[in-house]
């Protein structure tokens, strides 16, 4: 179960406070892989960051009984002196895996992100690929109940796009996930049901074509007919 319970979140800008969700209350469908839209800056990557327990609200609060993982591919928290191997051993620690379960998570996201030497070279040496592959492996050799998803696919080459797609199916196997995503293709491919984060607050559907269906309606013609020209071929 996820509730989110008067949850609220705004942020300082230079024409003034910028309120991105007052008072939203909803409660996930359980069970269900779930896609999040809305333009951009609407909030929903906050909203992951939130429930992922990396960054706080004004006020209100995520109940939940579930692990939840922190948004896959975050590559913003590593500790740039640190190596990859470092720093994925300390995230370990803070999730309280050690010994030999600790030593098979590093393995894991050093075949995921194959990128070599670097895993034993300092983070800040990173291209910014290479540290979101980093990300995305360590996000997925950690086992979590639900795992948030923003916009991860979507970073490196074919191939790697490829693993990522393939690893989230073999994790929706035993988990569920929450995705955000402007790729209307991979919402419908990977997502049961669908929440609209507009300006009236957060609407949830039954089915995430429902909810693609109100984010299209707001776009310009052109980007609309784009994103459906993409669904389409990736149903043909």
């Amino acid at each position: 179960m996820i509730e989110l319970r008067n949850l609220t979140k705004s942020y300082r800008t230079p024409q003034g406070r910028k309120v991105l969700f007052k008072d939203v209350n909803a409660i996930f469908p359980e069970g269900k892989n779930i896609g999040i839209l809305g333009r951009n800056g609407a909030g929903k990557s906050t909203l992951l960051r939130i429930m992922g327990g990396i960054d706080y609200p004004d006020y209100g609060r995520v109940i939940t009984d579930q692990r939840i993982s922190w948004p896959m591919g975050l590559a913003g928290g590593f500790q740039g002196s640190m190596t990859g191997r470092e720093n994925a051993a300390f995230i370990c620690g803070i999730h309280g895996i050690w010994g030999e379960s600790r030593r098979r998570v590093l393995d894991k996201v050093q075949d995921f992100a194959e990128i070599g030497n670097y895993f034993d070279a300092p983070v800040k040496t990173y291209s910014s690929g290479m540290r979101s592959r980093l990300a995305f492996g360590l996000s997925i050799a950690v086992d979590f109940d639900c795992y948030l998803v923003d916009e991860v696919m979507s970073v490196g080459d074919a191939h790697f796009k490829h693993k990522c797609e393939q690893i989230i199916a073999e994790k929706r196997k035993t988990a569920n996930f929450i995705i955000v995503a402007h790729a209307m293709p991979t919402l419908k491919k990977n997502c049961d049901v669908g929440i609209y984060l507009g300006p009236e607050g957060l609407k949830i559907f039954d089915t995430v074509d429902e909810a693609i269906a109100l984010y299209q309606a707001g776009l310009p013609k052109p980007q609309a007919q784009q994103q459906n020209r993409a669904a389409q071929a990736l149903n043909a």
